[in-house]
């Protein structure tokens, strides 16, 4: 078995693309590109789940349809706050950022099945296209709010 190892050169080329940035260069960065609250987005999707139910109750005019819907954005808008909740209270240290986020990424799956199995029982006359709908707009909250956000579109 043989080994490649690349020549100096190559190796020197490749660690040379690298300038890390000044401390005034950071903050111009952290200017242009705020913090994003997890908060703001659960709120978002909360917002959207209220609206695809009423517009859901607006086109069929049957308020169980409506719930199957708002109850698919629940089912999206719970787990997510979860997670936000868990994540929030983990420390930078490490390995224990990603410990934590598979840990609360697996219990946010799980909140979501548990959610969906119990729809049954829990809505009378469940309307699943609806639940379906309502859980994918929700969800789809996520790339408009990352696309809205204050300065993503600003480069220099």
């Amino acid at each position: 078995m043989t080994k490649t190892v690349l020549p100096a050169t190559e190796v020197e080329d490749e660690d040379s693309d690298f300038k890390p940035l000044t401390a005034q260069q950071a903050q111009e960065w952290r200017k242009r590109h705020p913090a994003f609250s997890v908060w703001r987005l659960v709120a978002a999707q909360a917002l959207v789940g209220v609206l695809v139910a009423l517009v859901v109750w607006l086109v069929s005019g049957k308020s169980h349809v409506a719930l199957s819907a708002g109850y698919g954005a629940l089912s999206v808008v719970l787990p997510s706050a979860l997670f936000a909740r868990g994540m929030g209270r983990i420390k930078n240290s490490g390995g224990a950022v990603l410990t934590g986020f598979f840990g609360w990424e697996m219990a946010k799956i799980a909140l979501t099945v548990a959610m969906l199995a119990a729809a049954p029982k829990l809505i009378a006359s469940l309307s699943w296209l609806a639940l379906l709908a309502g859980m994918v707009v929700t969800m789809k909250t996520y790339w408009i709010a990352l696309w809205a956000r204050p300065g993503v579109r600003k480069t220099d």
